[in-house]
């Protein structure tokens, strides 16, 4: 044990902790003239955050010291908020004024103290653990003594200084990039512009700010790149397929998007008596990028392909993606594929993971095989080799949806506004409230096959990143039982105890009713969000005791990762998946959580900035809306095209009284509440927040408020 684990191992015997550094060198008999080699030693404790410091010099370990770690998220204002890591025990956020803060900035990792305050919520920055930014989007502007930029991210409230010396070539007003290089103590971050991405009024160079704001690139390092085309090119091989099923003479397509060119699923079925045999091939990634690869560590650095109007950040490079991995028509390709056997009732009753090789007969579309469904002449002699299969889809997807209702899947509308970008012209279309049976067959298809292999590794106890989603929290799902009693609606079931047939029986009970809308929304707000995690706890959406996302390894890294586990399984090298993976799948599905959350927080922004720009030619313009949310400070509605707008409170008449738990905004004139129809006009838009201002002008239907 060295000088510094041996320090340590005093602070967690709890001998020092409290002590300044007099105290400590007492209490070790240190001698002043070694006073210096110890502070040396406490700072690279403090460095890797196993000690801190308080304001009163007193040094002990965060637990010891009652501190709480957690992330900073700033306010314009200069305040920040402290989000916790442990909201098991923390569950409230503390409010950090901008005189407690330290130096510390949005975004940071930091620990604080609780400190006597304007509520028992407050705290003081003691330690800055990790910077939350490296780089910074915003807008450039110089004077004569130095550039400046000004973020895009008003949370982040201080401009970053660039030395003259460093941009005196960069024009005014350009949106740009800096790369923090300094954060000194009492003033503004320093860095360096290390891309232009153009004029700051530019659409482009907008959406390009959004994408380099959450550390988004589209362009590959040139060594995966080249990883990439030399695994492309490879040729399958007789040592290829030693031990791969080979199912290249069944029947077996794709059904996707008509645009999709990156295909990783394939399905063949077939009836075997009463049974079905369904397969499930998809796409074997891993044979191509090898773990701790260049490709490998480039894949898990992004988790997961990110989706804009008018691009697709990819998580694999297109040589693989839209080429080798992809299963193309006509193409001989590995698979991993999950074969089930299934009866009359939808239950497995024997399954089977192997490796395999398919070449895919057809590639069909969506629209496609719905029209094959609907017996559409032309289509049905188009694809006369595979419609009978077809017909075999939609009787088993109908057997599979009786299946999941009876085991109470909650089956909630999720509208999503749809942007079509060609190149020149936005168009936005109004929401189609039905969801096509051919998506559904490929749906259903996909989450067997995900059960089926999470079961199966739960099983053997392999190590594995399963998909979870945990039950409502008990004050949510009172607060959700609660609103719904307050709609007339016989809502029963206990908040410690819900479960998915509590919320699928809930929402059958109002399917036919003027309130299903709103119990739909406020039911899907009460919902916990889908992670993944190394621990299995089930799936309550889908009412799954066991589940993970195997299908989709070219655009998400848990699948690549559960595609390699699986593979030593089946391959008889349990131990080395162990060892191997063991410690490594916490880490992976932390990973990949936090990359999934900013890739949907990306496109979320991205999709804003084009419906403003949409909503920008709608100015004055009159629409039928249904609020979607109600606040203290305003409401918001809803388009029949899904785009949504703000109602601010100030522009409504009357006095309002807001009450959280029934989505209600209550005034002595008029009341506001979730669900409700009523007619606007678009006002205007905000870019800068992209957010669109709509003018309440009346109700289009009165409703009994609640």
């Amino acid at each position: 044990m060295n000088a510094k684990q041996s320090l340590l191992e005093q602070f967690h015997s709890g001998s020092l902790n409290g002590k300044t550094i007099d105290g400590i060198c007492k209490n070790l008999k240190i001698p002043f003239r070694e006073k210096k080699s110890l502070l040396a030693l406490l700072d690279s404790l403090i460095s890797d955050g196993s000690l801190c410091v308080t304001r009163d010099g007193e040094y002990g370990t965060p637990e010891k010291l009652g501190l709480i770690k957690g992330v900073l998220r700033g306010n314009e204002r200069g305040f920040c908020f402290l989000v916790p890591d442990d909201r098991e025990n923390e569950p409230n956020d503390y409010f950090i004024p901008h005189r407690a803060l330290h130096g510390a900035l949005h975004g940071d990792k930091v620990f604080i103290q609780k400190t006597q305050g304007r509520s028992d919520d407050e705290g003081e920055v003691v330690h800055i653990l990790e910077r939350g930014f490296k780089e910074i989007v915003g807008v450039f502007q110089r004077d004569r003594r130095a550039g400046y930029l000004i973020p895009d991210d008003k949370r982040f409230f201080t401009d970053v200084y660039i030395p003259l010396s460093d941009c005196f070539n960069i024009k005014n007003g350009v949106k740009a990039v800096a790369k923090i290089t300094e954060y000194p103590y009492g003033k503004s971050p320093g860095g360096k512009i290390i891309e232009v991405l153009g004029d700051g009024d530019d659409f482009f160079a907008e959406e390009l700010s959004i994408i380099r704001s959450f550390s988004l690139r589209e362009e590959f390092p040139a060594n995966v790149e080249k990883s990439a085309r030399t695994q492309s090119e490879r040729k399958i091989t007789e040592k290829d397929l030693q031990n791969r099923r080979d199912f290249r003479n069944s029947l077996t397509i794709t059904i996707d998007g008509a645009d999709t060119r990156d295909i990783d699923d394939a399905v063949s079925l077939e009836k075997q008596g009463e049974n079905y045999l369904l397969g499930v091939h998809i796409a074997d990634v891993t044979h191509y990028v090898e773990y701790r690869s260049a490709l490998d560590k480039e894949a898990f650095e992004r988790g997961t392909s990110v989706y804009f109007p008018d691009r697709v950040l990819p998580m694999l490079p297109r040589p693989l993606s839209n080429g080798i991995c992809s299963l193309n028509e006509g193409e001989d390709r590995l698979t991993l594929s999950c074969l089930m056997t299934i009866n009359e009732k939808g239950s497995v009753i024997k399954s089977e993971i192997v490796e395999g090789i398919i070449r895919s007969k057809r590639k069909t579309t969506y629209d496609e095989i719905t029209q094959i469904l609907e017996n559409d002449e032309k289509l049905c002699k188009k694809y006369a080799d595979i419609k009978d299969m077809v017909y075999l889809f939609a009787e088993l997807t109908k057997i599979l949806q009786t299946a999941r209702e009876k085991k109470g899947s909650v089956d909630l509308e999720v509208k999503e506004t749809k942007i079509l970008f060609d190149g020149d012209t936005i168009t936005i279309p109004d929401y189609d409230e039905k969801r096509a049976f051919s998506h559904q067959i490929i749906e259903e298809f996909m989450v067997l096959a995900n059960e089926t292999v999470a079961e199966y590794m739960q099983s053997i106890e392999a190590p594995f990143v399963y998909r979870i989603h945990e039950k409502p929290s008990e004050e949510k799902a009172n607060a959700f039982r609660v609103f719904a009693q307050n709609l007339g609606l016989n809502a029963r079931f206990k908040d410690k105890e819900v479960n998915p047939y509590d919320y699928q029986k809930l929402l059958k009970s109002a399917e036919n009713l003027p309130v299903y809308p709103v119990l739909n929304r406020v039911m899907l707000r009460s919902m916990q969000k889908a992670k993944y995690s190394s621990e299995n706890v089930g799936h309550f959406g889908l009412a799954s005791k066991c589940y993970c996302h195997f299908t989709s390894p070219i655009r998400r890294y848990p699948d690549l990762c559960i595609h390699r586990i699986i593979k030593d399984v089946i391959n008889g090298k349990y131990a080395l998946a162990c060892e191997q993976y063991g410690e490594k799948v916490s880490q992976i599905a932390l990973q990949s959580s936090d990359r999934e959350r900013r890739a949907a927080d990306a496109e979320r922004e991205v999709d804003a900035l084009y419906t403003t720009m949409y909503m920008s030619e709608k100015i004055g313009e009159e629409y039928d809306a249904v609020i979607s949310g109600v606040t203290s400070f305003g409401v918001f509605a809803e388009l029949p095209n899904a785009v949504e707008g703000f109602i601010p409170i100030e522009t409504l008449r009357g006095e309002f009284e807001f009450i959280p738990e029934r989505f209600l905004l209550k005034g002595n004139k008029e009341s506001f509440t979730i669900g409700e129809e009523i007619k606007i006009s678009v006002v205007d838009v905000d870019f800068e927040r992209r957010r669109t201002q709509f003018k309440y002008l009346s109700k289009t239907k009165i409703k009994e408020q609640l």
